[in-house]
């Protein structure tokens, strides 16, 4: 059972007591207001047609292949954007001999390296976003040919707000045959003919990104976790305030930087924009379409342990992941008892979902110091709950938890005495996907304070709403105008008060776990036999309607064959009769000679 949330309308959720760092926003005036990324909402200049004043700084990371570079730096030295705003950075990842910058290129062009024993695109890409002054990080591969006016064209986007990502279109090429010379780059493109540079390649593309966007108008209605599909490095833009809020590049990446980083920044609240205007050439073509199932074997490992909505590549039983699916935070401060807060923290941790953990806040500092007697304590019960957890991997302690849960895409606020049933988590998780919302409120119970919720919350909706909401504006509110707030009932998403659902199975806190999880492992087997019977009696109606279209064809044949036959014998009685008229004439006409 759901009720869609009315800003402002009475019955707001009270305050289960979860201790949290305070949300103010940051006020920007007349800041965008973009739901979910329906960046629709946004009206971008014409390229020419207006004013730009942020600076961008292009970062291109590149190692060897100087002729590549060569044509690169070409196309950019003949860019529309300002160039009193642009500046080139080449971070130089241990070429053999050094990169050096050639005749042609833009005014403000330096090559800066990387520290010994820190190569691969992602260290490069941190050096060379540490040295950019400007306002916009435009990473841009060293084999990348960009049209006239590539950089205005992703630039014109973040002059209309600062938490956008934009990715450009690549058109790949073979690079076979002698290439163009720099010069000839900057003339082609300087003269807006940068398509007769190169053949494309018909056999090579993204065709799958191209796909993506078509199927989600332009990815203004793509859900939240596949936005960080398209941030596949090469040619993509963002505020460098952004990048630094997300964390930056993962250095510990030698493949799958760019995807990774794409999720960070979904959790941070951007918006992403796949600019199809904003082409460029490809040179050759990627590792990963040359050796995919390399590529997909190696990332896979790294992209499960930090990109929870890859549900596929988590499905080992009995692990920890580094980043959860699900952060579940259980308030034990405000005199909570300890078996309240351990029967919420022990039915979130017997949860169907396998990577799920728990942050249980409280004043655990005030455990320091001089103990008192021991069951004279005034702190016993958070005595107690720090040694019930203190050596559980997927249990942590806090005073207080930051403004969102980030990079884990949800948070789960759970009452203290409340528990979720084993499948809860799941259920509502898999609600929140389906239906986009940014936060769903689970009605528990009610008094004359007002009404008392679990929460989940979707970590970029609270960290869009953070960065868009104004002064003094409830927060849920500014969540419900952007993804939308629902509530739900406890009863029909299995939350029960502590004195109902535990202890009954609190000797093994994983056996309602792993019943829940027998059951969904017997409905996938059910499933799959009842999709094989559909098979099959697919297979045998296919070959009924093959037959049946035969035996159309055949009585038509057969139709059409008696037709022939009955006109053949139409024709020979026609003919008999006629030689029968023919006969007797004749004969008469003998007759009529004789008797003369």
């Amino acid at each position: 059972m759901s009720t869609p949330w009315t800003p402002g309308a009475p019955g707001a959720p009270r305050d289960p007591g979860t201790a949290s760092a305070p949300r103010d926003p940051v006020v920007v005036p007349d800041r965008p207001r973009i739901p979910g990324n329906d960046h629709g909402v946004l009206s971008p200049p014409e390229v020419g047609a207006w004013e730009p004043h942020l600076t961008v700084s292009v970062v291109i990371p590149a190692r060897g292949r100087q002729d590549r570079l060569d044509l690169t730096l070409a196309a950019l030295a003949a860019q529309t954007y300002p160039s009193h705003l642009l500046e080139v950075i080449v971070v130089d990842d241990g070429s053999a001999p050094p990169l050096r910058l050639p005749e042609i290129t833009p005014e403000r062009t330096r090559i800066v390296g990387t520290e010994p024993g820190r190569r691969g695109i992602a260290w490069a890409l941190e050096t060379g976003t540490a040295a950019a002054d400007g306002q916009v990080i435009h990473r841009l591969d060293a084999d990348i040919v960009a049209y006239r006016e590539h950089v205005e064209t992703h630039l014109r986007w973040h002059h209309l707000a600062d938490y956008l990502v934009v990715t450009g279109t690549l058109r790949f090429t073979a690079a076979e045959g002698t290439p163009p010379t720099p010069a000839e780059v900057r003339i082609a493109v300087s003269k807006d003919r940068a398509d007769t540079l190169f053949e494309e390649d018909p056999d090579h593309g993204h065709g799958w990104i191209d796909e993506l966007v078509a199927t989600h108008r332009g990815f203004r209605d793509a859900p939240a976790a596949l936005l960080h599909r398209v941030h596949v490095g090469a040619t993509v833009s963002l505020p460098a305030a952004l990048l630094r809020e997300a964390g930056g590049l993962d250095t510990s990446l030698v493949l799958g930087e760019d995807t990774e980083l794409g999720y960070r920044l979904t959790q941070a609240g951007a918006v992403f924009v796949p600019e199809t205007g904003a082409l460029s050439w490809h040179l050759g073509t990627t590792t990963a379409m040359r050796r995919p199932a390399e590529v997909r074997r190696h990332n896979e490992p790294f992209i499960a342990d930090r990109i929870p909505y890859r549900r596929t590549l988590r499905t080992d039983s009995g692990r920890q992941w580094l980043v959860p699916y699900v952060d579940v935070v259980v308030d034990a401060g405000g005199g909570a008892r300890f078996e309240d807060v351990r029967a919420s923290v022990d039915g979130s941790l017997a949860s169907t979902l396998p990577d799920v953990r728990v942050t249980v806040t409280g004043p655990w500092e005030s455990l320091e110091g001089e103990r008192p007697a021991p069951l004279d304590d005034p702190l016993l019960d958070l005595r107690l709950l720090h040694g019930q957890y203190a050596h559980d991997g997927r249990v942590s302690f806090a005073g207080q938890v930051p403004a969102t849960s980030a990079p884990a895409p949800f948070r789960f606020v759970c009452p203290a005495g409340w528990v979720p049933g084993a499948e809860s988590l799941d259920m509502l998780t898999e609600r929140a996907e389906k239906g986009g919302e940014g936060l769903l409120l689970v009605a528990l119970d009610e008094d004359e304070t007002g009404v008392l919720a679990a929460r989940l919350e979707r970590t970029a909706a609270v960290a869009r709403a953070l960065r868009v909401a104004r002064e003094g504006e409830p927060l849920d509110d500014v969540i419900a105008e952007l993804y939308g707030v629902t509530w739900l009932d406890a009863e029909s998403w299995r939350l029960l008060p502590a004195a109902r659902a535990y202890p009954s199975w609190a000797r093994n806190r994983n056996r309602e776990a792993a019943r829940w999880r027998a059951a969904a492992e017997a409905g996938e087997r059910e499933a799959e036999r009842a999709r094989g019977r559909i098979a099959t009696l697919r297979a045998e109606v296919k070959e009924l309607r093959a037959a049946a279209a035969k035996g159309r064809r055949d009585a038509a044949r057969w139709r059409e064959k008696a037709e022939r036959h009955r006109l053949e014998a139409v024709a020979l009685r026609r003919a008999r009769q006629r030689s029968l008229l023919a006969r007797a004439a004749r004969r008469l006409r003998g007759l009529a000679g004789g008797s003369d």
